[in-house]
């Protein structure tokens, strides 16, 4: 008899649990692909926000030492030591090498160009570099994609080079031009625009800088480009104050803080840091967007609770008297209220299946128009989500259950109520 009411109420009232399905359907999708989008951001946006550059530099590791004996600095009024290019390599080594972008050796050395004192910044264009049996490229290609060239970019094999924008108005040199550095003569393959101090500068293959320096093999910075995961208060512990499965869980987390340490694990005697400001604002950009997702998922399951709240209501008005006869045969508040949210319950599960499946298909929708990529649905959101879709159903039908049990009986039957 119970499980006949409960279809008899779905048969009878087919417009009224369509409306109720609809708005739970509509506020579970929205919340299975604000879901799916929150758990799935953090790399894509990640990924995305290195077009803005590398977040972290290597250095010698003598470049941190303060070395200093009553108040006085000790330390050689040099440009500091250099890191070596045949370690860099390694870094393809590290656990977290895959989360590795791209990087790039610099080496500035002063080179003087047509009466002109000008710094030329040695580097790695799109350099291939083997580790063991694997081979991969890397250079400022790949961490700097804003960089504009008009003209062609030089082979890292080359004695090409690139001249700032700005040099090269001062200079009058355009794209194949040619113009000589240390007593050299180059091609100048593009003129390179970045809006920074690039464009008052020689761009050229390490290669050449290390010539003009005398230091074969010299790196004086490294710059690395990482997706990493925002930090947080575990994150900034110290590795040295942690022992055992603390330290595997901090040295496992793609941190920018485990990923640094992990360079200097790589390269000998060197130091790596976060570029602060770049790193914090990607943390602060991944928790703005996922605070909006979580209050466009809680306005979605509010309007589908009012929703719901006004459907039942109204479901409820129209069966006052079949409500009063239940009561006039003997049910009690309770088998009267059973049946209500055990129809609740059935239209929550429906709907909450048919809403998981749509915001499957919006997530994945999603993905692709912004990120370019696929957004990874995981099955272990399908109880969630049901058990979301039923928690709104429950309390948009609440009050109109509760007031449906006290229906007087006799005012009910004479259609009073």
């Amino acid at each position: 008899m119970f499980l006949r009411l409960v279809y008899e109420s779905f048969r009878r009232q087919k417009r009224r649990k369509l409306l109720a399905g609809t708005a739970i359907t509509l506020g579970v999708g929205v919340a299975t692909a604000m879901i799916a989008v929150a758990t799935d951001i953090g790399d894509k946006v990640s990924r995305e926000l290195r077009a803005f550059g590398a977040n972290l530099v290597v250095t010698p590791q003598e470049d941190t030492l303060d070395l200093q004996i009553a108040g006085a600095d000790l330390k050689p009024p040099s440009d500091g030591a250099y890191l070596e290019e045949s370690d860099l390599p390694k870094i393809h080594g590290m656990f977290w090498h895959n989360n590795i972008v791209g990087f790039a050796p610099v080496l500035p050395v002063a080179a003087n160009v047509g009466g002109k004192n000008v710094t030329l910044l040695g580097t790695y264009f799109s350099k291939r570099l083997n580790f063991g049996k694997e081979e991969f490229q890397t250079g400022v290609r790949a961490i700097y994609p804003w960089w504009k060239v008009d003209g062609t970019w030089p082979q890292d094999d080359s004695q090409d080079v690139l001249l700032g924008e700005r040099l090269a108005t001062g200079l009058g040199r355009k794209a194949g031009d040619e113009i000589e550095i240390a007593g050299q003569a180059h091609r100048v393959a593009g003129v390179l625009s970045t809006g920074g101090t690039e464009d008052d500068q020689i761009i050229a293959p390490l290669a050449e800088a290390q010539r003009i320096l005398g230091r074969p093999g010299a790196v004086r910075r490294l710059y690395v480009s990482a997706v990493t995961k925002p930090e947080d208060a575990f994150a900034r512990r110290d590795p040295r104050s942690l022992r055992g499965p603390e330290f595997d869980r901090w040295y496992c987390s793609p941190y920018v803080q485990s990923i640094a340490y992990q360079l200097q694990e790589a390269i000998p005697h060197a130091h790596a840091e976060q570029i602060r400001q770049l790193a914090q604002n990607e943390g602060t950009v991944l928790t703005r967007i996922k605070g909006l997702m979580l209050l466009i998922t809680l306005a979605a399951l509010l309007a589908a609770a009012l929703a719901v709240s006004a459907a039942m209501a109204t479901a409820m008005f129209e069966r006052r008297t079949e409500i009063g006869l239940m009561r006039a045969l003997g049910a009690g508040r309770v088998s009267v209220a059973a049946i209500f949210f055990a129809e609740a319950l059935l239209l929550a599960v429906l709907a909450g299946t048919v809403g998981f499946a749509g915001g499957a298909m919006l997530a994945r929708a999603m993905g692709r128009s912004i990120f370019d990529s696929q957004i990874a649905v995981d099955l272990v959101l399908f109880p969630i989500v049901v058990a979301l879709a039923v928690l709104v159903t429950f309390a948009g039908s609440a009050l109109a259950i509760r007031r449906a049990v006290k229906f007087d009986p006799a005012f009910a039957l004479r259609g009073e109520a």
